[in-house]
């Protein structure tokens, strides 16, 4: 499965602040699990099992937690049993279709 998700703080009391550095701790623990995974600017994607994608999920909120009185958290999931690799097989599929439209 792929998760995407984007997790910030709020309630920090400082109007027009960055979440950059809480976002930072995210994405650390994100990195520190050894999964695939790719940041953009507005998610951050996960490749794996269930359990241990949602244990990254949970963990890189619980490391949001410290900035803010409360944390914000978006899910989006590609659930495709028997399937790995889809991280870069995806985008490697639509760049095809793009080629092969602009025949």
């Amino acid at each position: 499965m792929i998760v995407a998700f984007s997790v910030a703080p709020s309630g920090t009391g400082q109007a027009g602040a960055s979440v950059s550095d809480a976002v930072a701790e995210a994405v650390k623990v994100v990195r520190a699990s050894g999964l695939p995974h790719r940041t953009s600017s507005m998610f951050t994607e996960v490749e794996g099992e269930w359990d241990e994608v949602f244990d990254v999920v949970k963990r890189a909120t619980e490391a949001v937690l410290p900035f803010g009185s409360r944390v914000s958290l978006v899910i989006k999931a590609d659930i495709r049993p028997g399937f790995e690799g889809e991280l870069d097989a995806k985008l490697e599929r639509l760049e095809r279709a793009i080629e092969r439209s602009g025949e």
